[in-house]
């Protein structure tokens, strides 16, 4: 640890608040001075973008994402103003970039910019006067009507003089602009063909790469923290690890757990689908007291393993492992074959605990103590969770600040990089910020994702303050406007931010579009979940469309949060019993499109395009390789799983790089079909056929 843990410093209730003789203490009297006020600039510069909670926080971006800087950059009188963005790279060197003004009427600005390694960054526009571009303004209206055409000239050869000697050239760039001043000075020739030698593109590219600059006004420098690419882009494969492996006696109904060698043998199939990240939901002891049994009833029997979130038994704590699970050495071998196979673990994290937990005998002032004495369980009215005790932060900051940096560095020693966070919005947020801050500085390569179902303030301000990704309300939205509505605020100026992991399904959440929308319901949500945010997820037995829900609730049936499942992965393996059943195929072939086009890898370059039909969504990802080529990913999804739908999509050309007239060569990834489209497009969607298409297309 590098940090020590804030300590509080309460305010007393009993502070007065008025005059020692209980009256209302009179008005202060008004200030004699007026506070100072921030210089504006010679060239004022204003309403830069994107600007986290006014530069107390950074924007985030991830190695070679681009994302687009704007600001309000404007002069006096009618000389031109210009604006360049400055990025400050960790090691202090700074990249200046030409910004383009993009509606001059309003003076707005922008430049689109990408850091190239991972680190602190900051970024600043500043303003300045352009003189060249003042006077080729003036020339090139003055001279041909032959007004002062002479001082214009002279006055020409003189800016580009300053341009040679005031900014470094090599020599070859100052030859492009020494000929232009030869040729400017040149009264032989017409002085039409001499303003023409001094506005040559040639000299007007070279100005726009090394511009002459006057009177520069920087913005205040705003921090950029640029993040590896995990942060922001990846595909997440849930398991229990005790279900994987686990074996029921067909005898006795008695189980056997899985372990973290057995779920091992998992992750070769996981990988074969195309996962990044595996992620395990916790592992430590399970407390006894107050255990739930199957599908949350209050009675549990002597070998029901319980909620592996009521953490917490004489076995240990958050920095133990179950025994029937294995081992430190066998968690070591998990990460271990898991990162030979190109995936990362990623580590559920509750920081809340069971009656049973070690805490609550050497830490009882950690947890919040009723009026009877007792202590307080969770409970999300009219849920409880008896078997649960929350963590309260409040009582001793101090030491369960230091506690929880302790336990987060032991999985850290054992190779976890990225945290999957159980409720955060229920733990202060200022927590947050000091333990994700402190895990940084030793170790920033750490992701944390927010499993954060609550209001929008606390999601943001959880993404502002450190946490990489965010759960999101993506399982409920499901209608065309309400999707459409909600990808652009989450590609908007939250992408600054917070960055969305959509996932159709949890272990949580089984939602009725679900329940009830069959295998075309699963697939379509899949490939919307992949495309639409470069983050998604999956919870296991997804590929087998686990549909059934526990009547009354929004989760499966036989949840496995209560209880063992065996899936029988041999089953739909080939020759199994129920080959061909899975939906491991599709899911595989859409992992391996996500990592095929670039496109996807991005959150803030979708653009949405209009079709007739409102159950039918269209949208677009387009990327600039750094060859120069572009990658474009065209989505078409039928959004009602229950009818095939036909109708026309309109597609928006300029987006996508072209013109109206343009034809298009578009091929399906999914289905392999190619065809040949224009700006109106016909498509024919639904369970009859396949409810999405993902095309790939360029200009033919």
């Amino acid at each position: 640890m590098t940090a020590t843990p804030p300590a509080t410093t309460p305010t007393s209730p009993d502070a007065p608040s008025t005059g020692s003789t209980g009256t209302r203490p009179s008005a202060a009297p008004a200030p004699t001075t007026r506070p100072p006020q921030t210089p504006i600039g010679r060239i004022p510069v204003q309403d830069v973008s994107p600007v986290v909670d006014g530069g107390a926080r950074p924007a985030k971006s991830v190695v070679g994402e681009q994302f687009t800087v704007t600001a309000t950059v404007f002069r006096e009188g009618h000389d031109a103003v210009n604006a360049s963005v400055v990025l400050t790279a960790p090691d202090g060197s700074e990249r200046v970039l030409p910004m383009a003004s993009t509606n001059p009427g309003l003076n707005a600005w922008e430049a689109v910019v990408e850091a190239d390694e991972p680190g602190w960054w900051s970024y600043r526009v500043e303003g300045w006067s352009d003189p060249y571009a003042t006077w080729e303004h003036d020339a090139s209206i003055k001279v041909a009507a032959d007004i002062d055409a002479e001082m214009m000239l002279e006055e020409g050869a003189r800016v580009l003089e300053r341009a040679v000697s005031e900014v470094d050239r090599d020599a070859s760039q100052q030859t492009v602009l020494r000929d232009a001043i030869t040729a400017l000075r040149d009264t032989r020739r017409p002085p039409l063909a001499r303003l023409h030698a001094g506005t040559d593109p040639s000299v007007e590219r070279e100005l726009a790469a090394r511009p002459l600059r006057d009177h520069v006004s920087p913005s205040t420098d705003l921090p950029l923290l640029v993040e590896r690419e995990r942060a922001l882009y990846g595909a997440w494969y849930e398991i229990f690890p005790r279900s994987e492996g686990a074996v029921q006696d067909p005898t006795t109904g008695k189980w056997t757990s899985g372990t973290l060698r057995t779920a091992a043998d998992r992750l070769p199939a996981i990988a074969a689908m195309g996962f990044d990240v595996v992620y395990l939901t916790p592992i430590h002891p399970i407390g006894t007291t107050a255990r739930k049994g199957p599908n949350n009833t209050l009675e549990a029997g002597p070998d029901d393993p319980g909620s592996p979130y009521a953490i917490g038994s004489p076995d240990g704590g958050h920095d133990a492992i179950h025994p029937d699970l294995g081992t430190f050495a066998d968690f070591d071998a998990f990460v271990a074959r898991t990162e030979g196979l190109g995936m990362e673990v990623a580590m559920d994290i509750a920081l809340q605990c069971s009656p049973d937990h070690p805490y609550v005998q050497s830490n009882p002032e950690w947890f919040t103590t009723r009026a009877d004495g007792t202590i307080a369980y969770a409970e999300n009215p009219p849920k409880k969770y008896q078997d649960i005790y929350p963590l309260n932060f409040d009582n001793d900051p101090q030491g369960s600040y230091a506690e929880m940096r302790r336990m987060i560095q032991v999985w850290i020693d054992h190779g976890v990089k990225i945290f999957r966070v159980d409720n955060p919005h229920t733990k202060p947020v200022e927590f947050w910020q000091w333990l994700i801050d402190d895990v940084a500085r030793d170790h920033p390569e750490v992701i944390w994702l927010a499993e954060a179902f609550t209001k929008p303030a606390m999601m943001h301000s959880l993404g502002k303050v450190g946490f990489q990704q965010s759960y999101t309300y993506y399982a409920w939205r499901n209608q065309k406007w309400d999707l459409t509505e909600y990808v652009e605020e989450l590609a908007g100026d939250a992408a600054a931010y917070m960055r969305p992991s959509f996932w159709p399904t949890t272990h949580d959440i089984l939602t009725p579009y679900m329940q009830f929308g069959g295998p075309a319901a699963w697939k379509l949500r899949a490939a919307l979940a992949a495309t639409l945010v470069p983050t998604y997820g999956i919870y296991a037995g997804y590929e087998l469309v686990e549909h059934v829900a526990r009547p009354g609730a929004e989760e499966q049936i036989d949840n496995e949060k209560y209880q063992y499942k065996n899936r029988h992965w041999e089953d739909y393996e080939p020759g199994g019993a129920k080959e061909g059943q899975s939906l491991a195929g599709y899911l595989t072939r859409i992992n391996e499109i996500r990592r095929e086009h670039p496109a996807l890898h991005w959150l803030r370059n979708i653009t949405f395009h209009h079709v007739d039909d409102e159950n039918i969504m269209a949208f677009s990802k387009r990327r600039t390789l750094p060859d120069g080529s572009e990658d474009i990913i065209v989505v078409v999804a039928n959004l009602d799983p229950h009818s095939t739908r036909e109708s026309t999509v309109h597609l928006d050309m300029p987006a996508l790089g072209l013109g109206y007239e343009d034809g298009i060569a578009a091929q399906d990834l999914l289905t392999g079909a190619s065809w040949h489209w224009g700006e109106h497009v016909y498509v024919r969607l639904g369970p009859e056929t396949e409810p999405v298409h993902i095309v790939a297309i360029r200009r033919f």
